[in-house]
């Protein structure tokens, strides 16, 4: 058996089930998923997504929850960041041989991805979620563009892909397109009042969200997010954000990283 920890946020945690699908798959092994509730990510897996028919998923709420320590105690191989990092070939996933030698129940506790993202079909959100990401979707038409800002405690991001950054690509895709809306997805508030007075009547969001991560309120938000912004046509998005580039992923469509175009 495969038995999976996913840590981190929303986007490092499907990016890891999708790797341990992957992986499972070429052990002929159930997968099986111990979901933390935390303050990273408060909402338990059903309260976001459909249920799963390809792995086993359980919600728990403590690092010291009895299912989990079971797990954990006896696997015969117990994986982390370290080790994946360790033999992770880019863009391929796992060194062959090694994925070959691990043997018996293997625990992976990681928010790496192992191997790349090659659908989120695993991934169907809430009948009710679903319903929001439609009625979102439905003014957006064929010329719109998400824009994925990430700010708070993501250094990288604001010190790469700054507001005028992003003010700069945004104006670049009216040149082409006068058409072009945009979809905005920020965790600032304050970025969201700059470009809508930058681009009067051109941006959409979910202004009612909330952004906290420990509450299920805030993940549910942030989930429409992720989903709106794979229904655009492109996203300008900040550099360093597995949101950024799940979001491209899931459609295969453009994405471009504010700040590094030039």
């Amino acid at each position: 058996m495969l038995i999976i920890q996913p840590s981190g946020g929303l986007c490092n945690r499907m990016r890891v089930i999708n790797s341990g699908w992957q992986l499972a798959g070429q052990r002929g092994e159930e997968l099986r998923v111990f979901w933390l509730c935390n303050e990273e990510l408060n909402c338990p897996f059903d309260s976001l997504f459909r249920p799963a028919t390809e792995f086993r998923i359980t919600n728990i709420h403590s690092v010291a929850d009895p299912r989990k320590l079971f797990y954990q105690k006896t696997a015969r191989t117990f994986l982390t960041d370290e080790e994946i990092r360790a033999h992770r070939v880019p863009g391929v996933g796992l060194d062959a041989e090694y994925a070959a030698s691990l043997r018996g129940n293997t625990y992976i506790f990681t928010g790496e991805w192992f191997y790349p993202a090659r659908d989120y079909h695993l991934f169907r959100p809430t009948e009710a979620l679903e319903k929001r990401i439609d009625e979102m979707c439905a003014h957006f038409g064929s010329s719109c563009v998400g824009v994925h800002i990430r700010r708070t405690d993501n250094q990288p991001a604001i010190g790469k892909s700054s507001t005028d950054a992003f003010l700069l690509s945004m104006r670049r895709e009216l040149e082409q397109d006068s058409d072009t809306m945009f979809y905005l997805a920020t965790d600032d508030l304050a970025e969201e009042t700059t470009l809508r007075s930058a681009f009067p009547g051109r941006i959409l969001s979910n202004e009612k969200r909330c952004l906290r991560r420990d509450s299920a309120e805030g993940m549910h938000d942030a989930l429409l997010d992720l989903y709106c912004l794979a229904n655009t046509r492109k996203i300008i998005g900040s550099y360093f954000s597995s949101f950024t580039d799940t979001a491209a992923d899931m459609h295969g469509i453009p994405k471009v990283i504010a700040g590094a175009e030039d």
